[in-house]
């Protein structure tokens, strides 16, 4: 495996410690008034997602993981797994739910997503931070309610639940943040 400095991390890079995969999602670079200089970091585990603090001396050698992010397009659902192809070899790929997680939440047929894989292993599906999708069910919005803040259920069309302004209609397009299924807006056309 490389090793890299922990002078040199940065935002996404993917260390082996001990067997396990983490990702940097921050770090700092921490000089006390006394001792040596350390690099404060938060590190995301890639498979369950546990977030933990990490501090490094500084210029400590780390073993740093090979991921490769490949652009793929979500084809369908087999059972409880997912059937991605590669867009450049075309190959196909199963990847189980569990690996791909929340993303199921906003994944439609023929949709492109990166998919990040280790020694061939896919470790997790990396979605736009919004997409948009139609809402397939919905209460009726009652006459008046057109500039209230208020909220209702609507079910888009991966099955998904999200919160949606009283105004929001059967049939609409919306964007829906994809880190927190946050309603983002209508769609236009």
């Amino acid at each position: 495996m490389p090793t890299i400095s922990t002078n040199d991390l940065k935002n996404g890079t993917v260390l082996d410690l001990d067997g396990q995969l983490w990702q940097v999602i921050w770090f700092q670079h921490h000089k006390p008034g006394k001792g040596n200089t350390v690099v404060r970091s938060k590190l995301k585990h890639v498979l369950s997602g546990k977030v933990v603090d990490k501090t490094f001396n500084s210029d400590t050698k780390v073993e740093s993981a090979n991921v490769d992010r490949r652009e793929m397009q979500y084809l369908y659902q087999d059972g409880d797994a997912y059937v991605f192809m590669d867009t450049t070899s075309y190959d196909q790929v199963h990847i189980p739910a569990a690996t791909v997680g929340d993303a199921a939440d906003y994944m439609l047929e023929n949709q492109n997503a990166l998919v990040a894989l280790h020694e061939e292993n896919p470790l997790y599906i990396e979605l736009p931070a919004s997409v948009e999708l139609v809402i397939t069910y919905t209460e009726p919005g009652l006459q008046g309610d057109r500039s209230s803040a208020g909220t209702k259920p609507a079910t888009l069309e991966t099955g998904k639940q999200i919160q949606v302004p009283l105004f929001i209609d059967e049939g609409t397009k919306v964007k829906v943040d994809t880190r927190d299924g946050s309603y983002l807006g209508r769609v236009n056309g």
